[in-house]
């Protein structure tokens, strides 16, 4: 008995054992009904090494990266020379190793590459003169929006006055590059204002020093700001007004009437007779 339970126990593990190497052989089988079905792939265009902003693209700059042909988007290239040909083309911002070639950030070709591509059209891109301290210690980078304030003024006459707000920075120097890893103590900064707004900006060069306040993110575009004079960096409330005192002026009591009068002399000596 012992014999015959001991065999219907190894017989059951062995089937239990077939029947899961059968079952799984079966999942992943190249004739199985649940097989991934297979992907079409398309050679693509994509950086090789990183391409700054405004760089002519060479074709040692290129190569080519298998992409799904359903997640294919307008702009991709699939051939290298479609993308160098005869003239050169230049890169609009900063290409990543790796990152797919897309039409829209290159330029077309022979075309030059200048600050004039990053403005928003019905704007000019004007330079103001910076410094460490009036350029946030040089932490303002292309890309990021700032508000101008002038000061002005000599002792207690000086003022402070924000001047632009909400203003894009699209040059630091002859850099124009947004993504920047260290800060650039930079000697002029390059704005993008429109043609009323650089009105303003020159006079503003002209009449005080101007400085740069980094502006947050997501900052309101337009916060009503009061001009700043001298006096009040100073914590001081003005004097209140003295009560005024009513001064009573007492009136000198009336002369009594003089009675009209004569002076008669007899000898040496004067008499005033009273007339009645």
């Amino acid at each position: 008995m012992q014999f015959r339970s001991l065999a219907t126990i190894l017989l059951g593990t062995a089937l239990a054992g077939a029947g899961s190497f059968a079952a799984m052989n079966l999942a992943v089988g190249p004739d199985s009904a649940t097989a991934m079905p297979d992907v079409e792939m398309i050679d693509v265009v994509v950086a090789q090494a990183e391409i700054p902003f405004g760089q002519a693209i060479a074709p040692t700059m290129l190569t080519t990266q298998s992409w799904p042909r359903s997640a294919m988007m307008p702009g991709l290239y699939t051939r290298i020379d479609a993308v160098t040909g005869a003239a050169p083309r230049r890169a609009l911002g900063r290409i990543f190793p790796g990152e797919p070639i897309l039409a829209a950030k290159l330029s077309a070709p022979g075309e030059r590459v200048t600050i004039v591509q990053k403005l928003t059209p019905g704007h000019r891109a004007m330079a103001i003169s910076v410094d460490a301290a009036t350029a946030v210690g040089g932490f303002v980078t292309p890309g990021d929006r700032v508000d101008i304030v002038m000061t002005e003024g000599n002792g207690a006459e000086m003022r402070a006055v924000t001047v632009l707000q909400n203003v894009r920075v699209v040059g630091i120097d002859q850099t124009a590059e947004e993504q920047q890893d260290q800060p650039v103590v930079a000697r002029t900064i390059t704005v993008e204002i429109s043609p009323e707004e650089g009105q303003k900006l020159a006079l503003a060069q002209r009449a005080g020093r101007l400085s740069l306040s980094l502006r947050e993110a997501d900052a309101a575009d337009l916060e009503p700001l009061e001009q700043i004079n001298l006096a009040d960096l100073f914590d001081t409330e003005d004097p209140e007004p003295e009560a005024l005192t009513e001064v009573v002026v007492e009136a000198e009591p009336a002369a009594a009437p003089r009675r009209p009068s004569i002076i008669v002399r007899r000898g040496n000596v004067a008499e005033e007779v009273f007339l009645k």
